[in-house]
């Protein structure tokens, strides 16, 4: 990661997060918080919301097509609205939700899955047609080991446990920034 972020640019992340599904549940106009510096650098993000402790709705870009602040606010709608796991979120649910949001590094390449530190880095597996990613958080989250993390990343993407080894696999790493409302 070639940056970090201050706590006031967190905040203004999570305030543009809720802000932007407020805005949608509510129909109320949303006055995002002024933007510079890094907010507006070109990197991938996942907004993640839980209710509860559980998974709500997970989206993101792996790959930075647009600035930080505004993939922040098209993935917390994407979230909140166009998981396909889960039904749209309700405005009953408005005041039980919890955003956390992951900034991402650029993707680098590796063959050696020994490379992988759990808590650290996030996997992006391809193969053909399939492809599955899950963040750094999730296997600390889940309490997995390296090698589980590696067959969930082969599942996610549609794959058996054991495709990471097919040396057709591309696997990709990253780190991210994360952090929740809880850390503001």
């Amino acid at each position: 990661m070639d940056f970090t972020l201050t706590i006031e640019e967190k905040s203004a992340l999570i305030k543009t997060a809720r802000g932007r599904i407020r805005s949608e549940l509510f129909g109320e106009e949303t006055v995002y918080p002024e933007v510079s510096g890094v907010l507006n650098e070109i990197c991938g993000a996942f907004v993640t919301i839980h209710i509860a402790g559980s998974l709500r709705g997970c989206i993101g870009n792996i790959v930075g097509r647009l600035p930080l602040f505004t993939t922040v606010k098209e993935m917390a709608h994407a979230a909140a609205f166009e998981d396909p796991r889960f039904p749209p979120l309700t405005k009953g649910e408005w005041d039980m939700i919890d955003i956390e949001i992951s900034v991402l590094s650029p993707l680098y390449q590796t063959s050696d899955v020994n490379e992988i530190e759990v808590g650290k880095h996030g996997i992006f597996m391809k193969k053909g047609y399939h492809s599955g990613v899950l963040l750094p958080q999730v296997p600390v989250e889940q309490g997995w080991e390296r090698d589980r993390f590696i067959q969930h990343t082969c599942l996610k993407a549609g794959l058996p446990p054991d495709a990471w080894k097919d040396p057709a696999m591309e696997i990709y790493l990253f780190t991210a920034i994360v952090f929740g409302e809880k850390d503001i």
